[in-house]
């Protein structure tokens, strides 16, 4: 993998294979670029395909913080771990090349879209399934789980926060029973810190229609037809947020969508808006 530094000077490791116009992947939580690599493989054909660990994560430094930190009230409370998470990606955006392209999975998506809002020059964006939890009760669930996560990590607790997480994208109790006892569990431990991040990601859990006002991508907005259905009102609910988005569900997939579903999806609206956007 290459390495490239980010704006506070901390490694960012990515990878790039394929040829055409360049498209970067950000992953979700407890992914590295090697999650991405059956996505990237099959869209490789048709895009110059980046894709990288993100900070804290695999071969990326962490910049030498072991959690989030908040930035002072004159700073409207925002996580730093924000700020240095859009500096990274925005660094690997400008080394993909001129013109690229973004697709964020999951809290991933959140990134791409808060890095959008801050200035990201992007012009095609897609995300799938950000996992906003907005209204009352969503706030209020997320409120809860952010201090739970919280607790469990200054406890140094990686197994619990890690079960927290995947208790909340919907995994019952025996899947995280037989996962633990999985070779791929201690790998999974050694991330849990980096949850604090996408966790800051989503706020107070509500899409922020002020600040991705801002985003003039053109975006589209996915969701999987099994999903919850919260979750799939929050693509929604975010698509109508959003001044240039388009919403798309996928019949029969679930948060955990097949890369073979979703390649095509995003070849289809990369290329096409990319045709588009360069007639004009």
């Amino acid at each position: 993998m290459d390495r490239i530094l980010s704006a506070d000077g901390t490694p960012i490791a990515c990878r790039r294979q394929g040829e055409g116009p360049p498209l970067v992947l950000v992953g979700g939580a407890l992914s590295r670029a090697a999650t991405d690599a059956p996505l990237a493989a099959l869209l490789a054909p048709r895009f110059t395909v980046v894709t990288y660990d993100r900070r804290g994560r695999g071969a990326s430094g962490s910049g030498g913080a072991a959690g989030v930190r908040r930035e002072p009230a004159e700073d409207g409370g925002r996580a730093s771990g924000v700020r240095r998470e859009i500096e990274d990606l925005t660094a690997v955006v400008a080394a993909a090349g001129p013109g690229a392209s973004v697709f964020g999975m999951s809290s991933g998506g959140a990134l791409a879209l808060e890095a959008a809002a801050a200035g990201l020059p992007v012009e095609l964006l897609a995300v799938y399934e950000p996992p906003y939890t907005p209204g009352t009760s969503g706030r209020l669930l997320k409120a809860r789980r952010t201090a739970r996560l919280h607790r469990l990590l200054a406890a140094g607790d990686r197994a619990g926060a890690v079960e927290l997480f995947l208790s909340a994208a919907g995994v019952d109790p025996a899947t995280v029973a037989r996962m633990r006892r999985a070779p791929l569990w201690p790998g999974l431990e050694a991330l849990a810190p980096t949850l604090a991040y996408d966790d800051a990601l989503l706020g107070d859990g509500a899409v922020p229609p002020e600040r991705f006002a801002a985003v003039t991508a053109r975006t589209l907005v996915v969701c999987g037809g099994f999903s919850p259905a919260p979750a799939r009102a929050a693509t929604r609910t975010l698509a109508d947020a959003l001044r240039r988005a388009r919403h798309r569900t996928l019949t029969g997939q679930t948060h955990e969508v097949a890369p073979q579903v979703l390649a095509p999806v995003l070849a289809d609206f990369f290329a096409r808006d990319a045709y588009v956007r360069q007639a004009s």
